[in-house]
């Protein structure tokens, strides 16, 4: 059996301004539509599927794996347009990066307050 995750629906206010927000951050290819979804493909066939509403949002997590060439892309990204960051999720380290399992680690919010983090190793892979 093979089970693997294709698609999460993303709540957000504006479906264009956060997809493209994070399109931006992470240097992807601009987003596309499918029936009322803003549709972000990331290279491993997953896709965010932004959806917009007016009820309140919960605050998700999603967490890219990206290499470090990209990492300091759009890390620099990050810094230029002045986006808060922090090295771990409680904001406890602002205006920090982590060094977890030799790699490096960042989180940030999009316009909805989701907790975006960009990662350059998997969590427990050592280093």
């Amino acid at each position: 059996m093979s089970v693997q995750l294709n698609h999460t629906i993303v709540w957000c206010r504006d479906k264009q301004q956060s997809a493209t927000f994070l399109t931006e951050v992470l240097g992807l290819a601009a987003p596309t539509r499918y029936g009322p979804f803003l549709v972000v493909e990331l290279d491993n066939g997953v896709s965010l599927d932004f959806y917009e509403t007016d009820s309140d949002i919960s605050p998700q997590h999603y967490a890219f794996l990206i290499d470090e060439e990209d990492f300091d892309e759009s890390f620099d990204r990050i810094c230029s347009w002045g986006i808060p960051y922090w090295a771990d999720p409680g904001k406890e380290s602002p205006g920090e990066i982590n060094r977890h399992d030799g790699g490096r680690g960042v989180y940030f919010e999009d316009p909805d307050g989701h907790v975006m983090e960009m990662i350059t190793r998997p969590y427990g892979s050592g280093g």
